[in-house]
């Protein structure tokens, strides 16, 4: 088992990896749809898709603890 620090851990390191991996991404697939963006730009749009990942991550986690929570234990 996953102490509390060590899961708080994981989660800035995944969403830090993410945003990185993100804002590369950006670099080389927007100039082959011919979308041109300052560096500042891809910061801030990572930034905000970073945002929404972690939204959805929270309420799908939410959602399938209530749906854990609602089934009967086997």
């Amino acid at each position: 088992m996953q102490s509390r620090l060590m899961s708080f851990a994981e989660a800035v390191t995944n969403v830090c990896v993410g945003y990185l991996i993100a804002v590369l991404a950006q670099l080389v697939i927007f100039p082959l749809f011919g979308i041109a963006a300052t560096l500042g730009q891809h910061l801030a749009i990572g930034g905000m898709f970073t945002v929404v990942s972690i939204v959805r991550s929270y309420l799908l986690r939410r959602l399938f603890n209530a749906w854990g929570a609602a089934r009967p234990a086997e």
